[in-house]
């Protein structure tokens, strides 16, 4: 590998990107307001066309006005999105943006007005009587989008009447979003303070985050306690913000006579619960083997027994650090070997600098994808340090926007894939690029750095990933009860961690609950069990491309482009012939990274 480069400098592509091709100017952009106002005014109209819509007294026109109806709705679905990514973009890209922090406002409420809009559509869609609504879903117009519609039906069968519904849209823009909101604004207001070298340094928490894979155990250390000491500091404001969020959604699912915490994020991810017990089931069943792994890498360290700032840890001093441009161009030759359209994606996306990687201050920790269906491009955003870490981080998000690239010709609502099947093109993207680092490594001791690097991963999904569903679902049912105090936030934050890591660690991260985004996400609850589920998933896609090899390719786009038309058991069934209510099939995927481990404690003999 090529020598460390501190500065990223002189590359070959740029790592930060441009949005001034989608609207000029950032927060002031006059054509970002224009395009908002369109869509007020569209909005409107379209508002108007909905309550006129009468498909019990007006029969005869119902299939012509129902198709109006999409042929309107569709494209204002995509202008949302587009907005809605660029508001993303430019908050995330600098935390002290106050316009972008009203623009988030604004985001806010012209949901809650679309969100309106669709309740009462999709009453009226379930008030049409069976017999006729099967009739009219095989229109032309409305047969590829059928998935879609019957979801609408079922969502409003499980909801209040419109009026309330809608009354709950607009009370959450400021009683449940603005939590979200307040959330983002301390976390982007904190700075770290940091001793380096003797040098007193402010870091942002994103900076700060990514001193925890720091090779020195020291400096790990310094950075977990430092940023524990944040956390703690911030944990009554936060520990307010994530009860009253807790609480609105709570009351939500009260009203609606839900009586199970899981039943929005399983309807929000196209799964049953079965599924998601036979992969929690076939994990729980499995992971006592990788406390092997944590033994062998404390040996490795040095240390008697790790601890969570030790997790992310390389287990050895490495040169194998990538610039911006070398990491883009390792991505794409071994994205060409998987999939040459993926390859020549990600080529377009370094080349029009579709992604935000500059590791400098000011900008909110985490990464993400964010698509813009209108203008047919994506948006990338992390903290690139040049760790083989950050190269699967940057791999991860573009399997994220190669997925939206295969749907752009879809109508926008095939385009609503469930947060389940999003996290599996991302991870298997993030898997293609670090297989191909074990197989390329050029010393044992390289390979061993990279198969190490691989089952952090592994750990992080089987682990890490469950230690959040069981807090968040445990945090909930005490939630029902009353406020949850801080120190119980705490508590359980350690208990479901010393769980789920097996009692394998010798010191956690209690104030964890706080430092997770996640949690603190109002769009999508249980943010969490997606990411496994994307991670298992993948296995099995990867293992089927090796089998197929180059025939694999379309069969997988085709894949993708039945993510959002589809619920995620029938899509398994469909293209892998798999039943996901069974433990077999997670079974499988399990011992896959059970090889890696056995490969990993076989080398670092």
């Amino acid at each position: 590998m090529k020598k460390e480069v501190k500065k990223l400098t002189g590359e070959k592509y740029d790592p930060t990107w441009d949005l001034d091709v989608i609207f000029p100017g950032g927060s002031d952009s006059e054509t970002f307001q224009k395009f908002i106002q369109e869509i007020e005014t569209d909005m409107m109209f379209l508002s108007n066309k909905v309550n006129k819509f009468d498909p019990v007294n007006d029969p005869i026109l119902l299939e012509d006005e129902l198709v109006k109806l999409v042929k309107l709705m569709d494209p204002l679905m995509k202008r949302m999105r587009e907005a809605s990514a660029f508001i993303s973009c430019l908050s995330a890209q600098n935390v002290n943006d106050k316009k972008a922090s009203l623009l988030l406002t604004k985001r806010s409420e012209l949901q809650a007005k679309m969100d309106g809009i669709q309740t009462i559509w999709q009453q009226k869609l379930n008030e049409i009587d069976e017999n006729r609504w099967s009739a009219l879903i095989k229109h032309p117009h409305l047969k590829e989008i059928s998935f879609y519609l019957n979801e609408r039906r079922l969502i409003a069968e499980n909801s209040l009447p419109s009026s309330e519904e809608i009354l709950l849209n607009d009370l959450a823009v400021d009683g449940y979003h603005a939590w979200n909101h307040m959330y983002q604004t301390i976390v982007g207001k904190m700075i770290i303070p940091f001793k380096t070298d003797g040098k007193k340094t402010h870091l942002s928490v994103g900076q700060a985050t990514n001193l925890l894979s720091h090779s020195n155990r020291k400096i790990r250390q310094n950075a977990f306690r430092t940023l524990q000491q944040e956390w703690e500091k911030n944990s009554d404001l936060i520990g307010h913000t994530l009860n009253h969020l807790a609480g609105f959604r709570l009351q939500v699912y009260k009203h609606r006579q839900w009586n199970h915490i899981l039943k929005e994020p399983l309807m929000i991810n196209r799964m049953k619960k079965a599924t998601l017990d036979a992969m929690w089931t076939a994990i729980t069943n499995k992971k006592q083997v990788f406390v092997t792994y944590f033994e062998k890498k404390a040996s490795l360290l040095g240390v008697k027994k790790l601890s969570f700032y030790d997790l992310a840890a390389p287990i050895a001093e490495t040169n194998q650090t990538f610039t911006f441009t070398e990491g883009a161009e390792f991505i794409m030759k071994h994205f060409r070997n998987f999939s040459p359209q993926m390859a020549d994606f990600a080529k377009q996306a370094f080349e029009k600098r579709w992604i935000e990687a500059e590791d400098r201050p000011g900008k909110r920790p985490g990464g993400f994808c964010t698509s813009f269906p209108e203008s047919k491009q994506t948006r990338i955003f992390m903290t690139y340090s040049g760790s083989m870490s950050n190269v699967a981080t940057l791999a991860h998000e573009l399997g994220h926007a190669f997925h939206q690239h295969v749907m752009n010709d879809l109508p926008a609502m095939n385009q609503r894939y469930a947060m389940n099947v999003a996290e599996t093109a991302s991870t298997l993207a993030e898997m293609i690029v670090a297989d191909a680092a074990v197989e390329n490594a050029n010393t044992k001791k390289e390979k061993l750095f990279l198969l190490e690097d691989k089952l952090q991963r592994t750990i992080a999904f089987f682990m890490n990933i469950h230690a959040r569903f069981l807090f968040e679902k445990r945090f909930y049912e005490e939630r029902m009860q009353g406020f949850v105090p801080i120190s119980r936030l705490n508590e359980l934050m350690l208990e479901t961690q010393k769980e789920a890591y097996c009692h394998a660690l010798e010191e956690y991260d209690p104030t964890f609950w706080a430092s997770k985004l996640h949690f603190h996400i109002t769009g999508t609850p249980f943010y969490n069990f997606p990411y496994t589920f994307g991670y298992l998933f993948s296995l099995g896609i990867y293992a089927e491309s090796k089998e197929k090899g180059d025939d694999f390719e379309m069969s997988y786009i085709q894949l993708l482009r039945d993510t959002g038309r589809m619920n995620v058991e029938d899509l398994a069934l469909k293209h892998l012939q798999v039943d996901l209510t069974q433990p077999v099939f997670w079974e499988k995927a399990i011992d896959l990274c059970v090889q890696d481990l056995e490969q990993f404690l076989a080398i670092s003999e």
